[in-house]
Order: structure tokens, then sequence, then C-alpha cells
């Protein structure tokens, strides 16, 4: 099973090794490290060297500017389109429904920087073209460390980010992925642990012994001091077997660790991809909403006017107010979605707590290169789930051999040497010393201890057989799991050019609707009508891209390693 995984692995140039992950077109994979001096998979991504002044001191980002703030990451890339609002207020205001026509306007938003500074930098200094390269972005290197203040909470800036960005940042930053890497190097602990037992031991005692006798009848006062010294060493030839059952029982822990590290790793990866997606689906609506009140409120003025010319009605009028009043609700909701959807995208990626994340328009993440047979018997072969089965399978059965190696007969060498000194004697008697040197062979055999031994040796074939079962049970729920993203996948593929096609239908429909209204032929009725239809276009539309990428990350997820997909 471990060959079935074809991991491939790097050598760095600090002589360790590290997972490889290549990517699929448009999804990203982090960067693999390991830390000097370690033989242990790294998964963290290198930190790049900051943005330097002209003094060569990093520069120091000033996250507040005025009423508004910016963390600029990647001057190329642009926000979602969603409200014009990635620049949050200060003091915790939001601009309300009323002014959501206004802030769409161009002209009307104030210019936002694209690089703030320390205003006591140079002018010159520029933004990293990447975000890995500011430290902003990581959290606090204390983990124990807990904000007292509300400033030391409050959202001062709202950051763009790609979703490759997010994954790397996730990679970076992640506590759970950090860990499990911790557990991983605390296996090799283990593993180095049951390797000395292969050698010898040594120990040393040593005593010092002051007696102090009295004999009342002759008036004898006899105090003696005596130094006494050994070194001993042990060594066990392994006879039993024990030995190399515990060394086998660490090595498979350390194999069920970096498998823990691998799938928590792939597990990271999906659900900063579902957050990602999250906070797309809320700027999304939040979009087609301002949209539709766009268009309400221009249905609204028309119709007042037509009233006020006597060609319109009051109804005509309130059921205008009416689509106004819904549509602001709309919004209302959509960003309370949004707000909730950032923080927990924040919260996946670590970042500090005054920093919000907001994400890039909605694309299709690319395509699907296998068949779902393909997909499944890949699925079979990379997921880390189904090797930690076998791997338990084994560990567990080092288990049964450890434990009746207790019963069997343990054969050791061993040599001491003993040195003993008398050096305050009674009167009469002389200081002395000697030493003496011995070897040998000893036997330790337990013949009897209740069947103890074979009961804790029946628990671990009854674990050999659950991992079994298990193992089925995991197969057939990985299988599940592929056949329901790739149905998924292959359903949106064909909604999303479905979608497309009602999406300019509707704008068709709205626009002749409007054009029939203002001459006079047709009713508002219409109007409204297809408003509302163009905004359930639009939503359907998005749903379907994100239905499609979310199907597509979890086919990833399913299939897990990634390098070996056909390019």
């Amino acid at each position: 099973m471990r060959d079935s995984c074809r991991r491939r692995l790097i050598r760095l140039g600090l002589g360790a090794a590290a997972l490889a992950w290549p990517t699929l077109p448009a999804v990203a994979q982090p960067e693999t490290l390991v830390s000097a001096g370690s033989s242990l998979p790294v998964l963290l991504s290198s930190p790049k060297t900051p943005a330097t002044s002209a003094k060569g001191d990093p520069t120091t980002l000033n996250l507040i500017q005025g009423d508004r703030a910016l963390l600029a990451l990647d001057p190329e890339a642009t926000p979602a389109p969603a409200d014009q609002d990635t620049l949050p207020l200060q003091g915790g205001d939001r601009p309300d429904a009323g002014s959501a026509s206004e802030a769409a306007e161009p002209n009307s938003a104030e210019p936002v920087p694209t690089n703030l500074v320390d205003p006591t930098l140079p002018t010159e200094v520029t933004a990293p073209r990447s975000d890995l390269d500011l430290d902003y972005l990581r959290p606090h290197p204390n983990p124990l460390r807990l904000q007292t203040q509300p400033a030391e909470v409050e959202i001062v800036g709202t950051q763009p980010i790609s979703l490759e960005t997010a994954i790397e940042l996730a990679y970076r930053n992640s506590e759970e992925l950090r860990i499990a890497q911790l557990q991983l190097e605390r296996s090799y602990e283990g593993l180095r642990a049951e390797q000395a037992l292969r050698l010898p031991t040594a120990d040393l005692n040593a005593t010092l012994e002051v007696t102090d006798q009295t004999n009342f009848g002759l008036g004898l006062n006899n105090t003696a001091t005596r130094f006494n010294s050994g070194i001993r060493a042990d060594y066990d030839l392994g006879v039993s077997g024990e030995r190399a059952a515990r060394i086998r029982v660490a090595e498979e822990q350390v194999r069920l660790a970096t498998l823990q590290v691998e799938r928590a790793q792939v597990e990271l990866r999906l659900n900063t991809i579902t957050d990602y997606y999250a906070v797309q689906e809320a700027s999304e609506q939040i979009r087609i909403n301002q949209a539709f009140l766009q268009e309400a409120e221009e249905n609204l003025r028309i119709t007042r006017l037509r009233e006020e010319v006597g060609v319109g009605t009051r109804f005509d009028v309130l059921r205008a107010e009416v689509q106004v009043a819904n549509a602001r609700q709309n919004i209302t909701q959509a960003q309370s979605q949004r707000d909730i959807a950032q923080r927990q995208l924040a919260r996946r990626l670590n970042v500090p707590p005054s920093i919000n994340l907001t994400t890039l328009g909605v694309e299709v993440m690319g395509t699907w290169p296998l068949s779902l047979e393909e997909s499944i018997v890949l699925a079979y072969q990379n997921r880390a789930e189904l090797e930690q089965f076998l791997v338990e399978r084994e560990f567990n059965e080092a288990q049964r051999q450890a434990t009746l190696a207790r019963t069997r007969p343990s054969v050791g060498l061993f040599a001491q040497y003993n040195f003993q000194a008398l050096l305050i004697t009674p009167e009469g008697v002389p200081t002395s010393t000697n030493d003496g040197f011995a070897m040998g062979a000893q036997l330790a055999w337990r013949l009897y201890d209740g069947g103890g031994t074979r009961a804790r040796a029946a628990q671990s074939e009854l674990d050999i057989r659950i991992d079994e079962f298990e193992f089925e049970n995991a197969r057939n729920l990985i299988r599940i799991q592929v056949e329901e993203a790739y149905y998924t996948l292959q359903a949106n593929q064909t909604n999303i050019d479905t979608a497309t096609l009602a999406v300019s239908q509707a704008q068709q429909a709205l626009r002749l609707a409007n054009l029939r209204f203002e001459a006079g032929v047709g009713t508002q009725t219409e109007v409204l009508s297809a408003t509302s239809e163009l905004t359930q276009a639009e939503g359907n539309l998005v749903r379907a891209k994100l239905e499609y990428n979310r199907a597509l990350a979890r086919l990833e997820r399913a299939v897990s390693n990634l390098s070996t997909l056909p390019r």
C-alpha cells in the first residue's frame, strides 16, 4: 500500500526530505520545506524576504489611513465586485441600503490606495509582489497570547486574496497542521527511544557510609567511614524478540503520524477552499442584490413620474416601493452572511485578528481530466485513510508480538566492576582498599502470569480484525465520495451553460420590458417579473459555478495525491 501511494520525495539542500504536491491547472499547492538538521517532513511554506526601504529596514505597513484602510498584498489582484465595501469604515459604520446605488457609481467612491506604507518611509517603496512577503499575515509567535483590549481585536483593514494565496496561508499558519507535524516529531523521538534498546546500558552507583558503634561496657567508641562504588554494563541479546517488536511498533507509529500529516494537509486544503467559496458566494449575492436594487430604484423613479403626470397609479408606486424595500433587506442579509464567511476564512487561515479577508471574482477553476472509474481507482491508490488502516493493522500485529515476547526466555550479558575503600577506621584498624571485576550471562523467563499475556495478545488480534473491517468501510465511503463529487461536477458543468444562456435571455427580456413600459404599451408587472427573473438567473449562474468549483475541490480531495493526475 505504501508503494501504491506513489509519493515523490524531493531532496533539499538541508539534507532532509519533503512531500511534493504538484498542482492541477489553476489550483496552487503549498511550498514544502524542512527544518535544518531534521529528517521530518515539514509542510509549512517558507517565509520570503520582506520588502525593504532605502535604508535596508523592513517596511512597516500603516494599516490605518484616514477613514479607510486596505492591505494591498497583490497589486495586480482586484477583489470581487461585491458592494465596493472591501474597506471597513471606522467605528463599525456600514453603508445603508439606500446608498447602495451611490456606492456603485465609479466616480463617487474615494480613490483607493494600492500601497499604504508608513509615511516616514521613502515614497518609492512599493508593495511586495507576493502577499507572503508581508509578516503582518503571520499569527503572533506566542500561541498563549490573549488579547485584553478592544483595540487589539478591532478590524482595521480588509485584504483581497486569491484562492492560491489562501491555500498557501493556510499551510503556513494553520495550528492544526502544526500540531500534526509536532505529533510526527514526537513519534520520531519515540522511535529513537526504542532503537536505543539495541545498545548496551551502563549504570554507575556509589555510596559513602559512616558507622558509629559504641560499647558502653568497655567504654569504646568505634567510628568507620566506608566508600563503595561500582559500574555495571548490561546488554540484552534480543532472543525473546520483544526488542524487535517494540521497535517495529514505534516505526508503525511514525508511519501513522506521517499519514496523519498528509491527511491534515488535504483536509485543510479542502476546508480552506470551502470557506473561500463561501465568501465568494456571499459577495456575489451582494453584487446581484445591488444590481436588483438599482433596477428597482429606477423602476420606482419612473413609476412615480408616471403617477405625477397622471398615467400611473398609486398601486403601481406601492408595488415598486415594496420591491425596493425587499431588495434592501436582501442586501443587508447578504452583507451579514459575507461578514460571517469572511471571519470564518480569517479564522481558518489564522491571520491576526485585526485583519479581514475578502476574495476575488468567481471563476471556473478548471476541468477534471479523468473518468469516474479512473478517479475511483486512483482514490483507492492514494487515500491516506486506507493506508492508515493497513498501517494500524501492522501496528497491532507488532503489539501482539511484543506482548507474547514477555513470556519467552530473555538472555543478556553483563559486566561489573566494584571498588571499596575503608577511609576512616577504628583505632588499631588500618585503612584498606579492594576492588573486583565480574562478567557473565543471565537468563530470565516468566513461566506463568495467570493468562494475562494471552488475553492481551487476543485483544491485539481483535484490533486487527477491526482494522480490516474499517478498511472495507473506508473503501466504500471513498467510492461514494468520488461518485458524489463527480456527478455533482458533471451536473453543474451543464448548469453553467444553461445558466449563462438564461442570464443573457433575462437581460434581453428586462430591456424589452423597460422599453415597453416607458412606451406605455407594457405594464409594471412585466418589469417587476423580468427584474426578478434576471436576479434569479444571475444567482443560478453564480451557484452553478461555485458548486462546480466545490465539487472539483471535493474530487481532488477524494483523490488526494494530485501528483498522479495526467497533465
